[in-house]
């Protein structure tokens, strides 16, 4: 039986059971019926109309400056062809006057009888007179042509004789061009402006050596496009339905294969599953460029202003582009990675984001000990780098202080009033009340490896933050971990297993993999371990939207002196509104905000210039507590941010640094 009817009367539908039985119509190539097709075409949407508008300008502009580049050579070409187009012209009229085929007549007639029968008379007769006729034509045409220059020498302006000349040089090049042999050629097209084709991407899905797809295609069926491909954004996209039996994941696997049978670089080629569809739907999305080498736009919150940790957070961009956002606030981020890749970049921005909202408490742990984070000591309650026991064992003390928050906190919410507090867990409101302390509190460790691996502090560490990931986010509280070593040892299953969002940059393998980004990301295709070494700060995105499984996320590249002046705009926001505590305040006892240009002045002691290299070894010396971590690089930012020159200065006996003058610190001090 090929077909069952659904339903009864003439408005049944026929549902194909068997579609490769024999007389089962073929599958559609095009969106399945019941899918409606957009109005406006991808391309031309508005998020897409910039990139379309570039890419095929882009593409004109390049043409152009291919041809105009050897429009010399093309032109020295054409009056090639013209001057041999004279000799070919002249070679047909002495021919056609001529008239070779008379002599092949008169020749055949005598061949057949003697030299003065009757049809060799004949032939000679009408060669004669052809001949005769053909001549006193081209007489005809000479003369024309002669009284026709006499009439524009006499009256023609300059124009007509260079339509005149165009014209005689355009024929006598076309007659004298050589076949097969274009002036002009195609212009090399790079591979940014190489359309994409279904016959491209079936070749290639047929060079993966997936059994269900060779086999579809040995059987002469075509592979199922559900959509056609597009322009999007700065590439190409497609969806389409694999063959029964074979999923997204078998494809995603083979990324560098399919990226070799597309003949582009594997940066540019991302294939994923749909996850609103069956497991053999395939998005297909190719880059005009790698997305190591895609121009990325500027950090959102580098413009100015504050931010809140209530909003979605500026993380990154996708291979198309657009802006990826995560919100942090109701949720806990594990960030993993091999070391180079762009981890602690990633861990900045989110913390950058974090400092920017005057109203969010930093609990800042850097245990690698390289001071990356060192910016961030200017705003966080808390702040430590290291890698020693010491530096661990304050970041123990300062877990518990947090884990003991999770009780105060829980006991406020539960006294609240439920018109005030309906949903059991903080709001705007609730946190902007600075009676309730219920502010967005985050917690961040770096390398948390070395936390949770310690032989002495790492059970609890495990422990307290285990019961942090899971009540920490109702109540206000969110757990930032990254780490360069995702292993059962340096990742606690009871941490691994709550974290709600994770970002995955390159790893090693599959173990690796499936610690940061949870059992099983391997085999759907969510593949970290694919990343190269140029991929840095691209990575695997789990639990940023809703309406996406993961995504490919860039993220956005602070560099060190941007995340400086972050630091020192979410500062002067903190002390407008009164918000500064903890280290950043100069701890204990309220001793007030510290003022970085007091500080510094205060170590010149009497020099007139000090190199910012002397101005960074004297603060960590004489205030560690503060300036432990402190660079030179740090120092110069926050002197220009105060409006401090930093230039070559000269140290008594020292060649000329990079430093600042004790006159223009005195400046700023106030």
């Amino acid at each position: 039986m090929a077909t069952e009817p659904i339903g009864s009367g003439r408005d049944a539908e026929v549902i194909p059971l068997h579609p490769d039985a024999p007389g089962a119509d073929p599958p559609p190539r095009t969106m399945p019926a019941g899918q409606r097709r957009p109005v406006v075409p991808a391309q031309l949407r508005r998020e897409n109309i910039g990139a379309t508008v570039r890419h095929y300008a882009g593409h004109g502009w390049h043409t152009a400056k291919y041809h105009g580049f050897r429009s010399p050579a093309y032109l020295a070409v054409y009056l090639w062809h013209a001057l041999r187009g004279i000799t070919v012209i002249a070679g047909k009229v002495h021919r056609w006057r001529s008239w070779p085929h008379g002599w092949l007549l008169e020749s055949q007639a005598v061949a057949v009888g003697r030299a003065g029968h009757s049809d060799a008379l004949a032939a000679h007769k009408q060669r004669r007179q052809t001949t005769s006729a053909r001549g006193k034509i081209l007489a005809a045409c000479a003369i024309a042509a002669l009284a026709m220059l006499i009439v524009m020498i006499l009256f023609a302006p300059w124009w007509a004789w260079a339509m005149l000349a165009a014209a005689i040089v355009a024929v006598l090049a076309w007659h004298g061009r050589q076949p097969g042999k274009p002036i002009a050629g195609a212009a090399v097209v790079p591979q940014e402006y190489e359309k994409l084709t279904t016959d491209i991407i079936t070749r290639a899905l047929n060079s993966l050596g997936v059994t269900g797809i060779d086999r579809v295609l040995r059987e002469g069926k075509d592979i199922v496009f559900v959509t056609p491909v597009t322009r999007d954004g700065p590439g190409w996209r497609v969806a389409l339905d694999l063959p029964y039996g074979v999923t997204a994941a078998d494809v995603v696997e083979r990324r560098d294969k399919l990226a070799s049978g597309l003949r582009r670089p594997a940066g540019c080629v991302w294939p994923e599953a749909d996850p609103g569809e069956h497991a053999g739907r395939l998005v297909l999305y190719v880059c005009d460029q790698p997305l190591n080498k895609m121009r990325q736009p500027a950090w959102p919150l580098a413009a100015g202003g504050s931010f809140s940790l209530f909003r979605p957070l500026p993380f990154g961009t996708d291979q198309r582009g657009r802006p990826v956002s995560v919100l942090l606030m109701f949720a806990n981020l594990l960030i993993g990675s091999i070391p180079r890749m762009g981890k602690t970049v990633a861990l900045r921005n989110v913390l950058l984001a974090a400092a920017l909202d005057p109203t969010a408490e930093l609990h800042v742990h850097e245990l690698k000990g390289t001071g990356d984070l060192a910016m961030l000591g200017q705003v966080a309650h808390a702040y430590g780098s290291g890698a020693d026991d010491e530096t661990i064992a304050a970041a123990l003390a300062d877990l518990r202080t947090v884990h003991a928050e999770l009780d105060r906190r829980a006991r406020v919410i539960k006294g609240l009033p439920r018109d005030v507090c309906p949903d059991s867990k903080v709001t705007p409101e609730l946190a902007a009340a600075r009676t309730l302390r219920l502010h967005p509190l985050v917690f961040a460790i770096d390398e948390c490896q070395e936390a949770f691996g310690h032989p002495a502090h790492g059970a609890d560490f495990g422990r307290l933050a285990e019961q942090i990931i899971r009540r920490g986010p109702a109540l206000g509280i969110m757990l930032v971990l990254a780490t360069q070593r995702p292993d059962a040892r340096s990742l606690p299953t009871g941490i691994t297993t709550n974290v709600a969002m994770r970002f995955c940059l390159r790893v090693m393998d599959q173990v690796a993999n499936d610690m940061v980004l949870g059992t099983s990301a391997y085999k759907r295709g969510i593949n970290a371990a694919l990343f190269g070494l140029a991929d840095k700060g691209i990575g695997w995105a789990l639990g940023f939207a809703e309406d996406t499984a993961a995504q490919v996320v860039k993220s956005y590249n602070v560099n060190g002196p941007a995340a400086e002046r972050a630091c020192l705009r979410a500062r002067a926001a903190r002390q407008a509104a009164g918000l500064l505590t903890g280290q950043a305040a100069g701890d204990a006892g309220g001793a007030g905000p510290r003022s970085f240009a007091a500080d510094v002045l205060a170590v010149f002691d009497a020099a007139p210039k000090l190199w910012t290299s002397s101005i960074a070894s004297r603060l960590a010396e004489r205030m560690p507590d503060v300036y432990a971590d402190i660079t030179p690089a740090a120092v110069a930012s926050q002197l220009r941010g105060l409006g401090v020159a930093v230039k070559n200065v000269r140290e008594p006996g020292g060649q000329p640094a990079p430093g600042a003058e004790r006159t223009a610190v005195e400046a700023v001090t106030g």
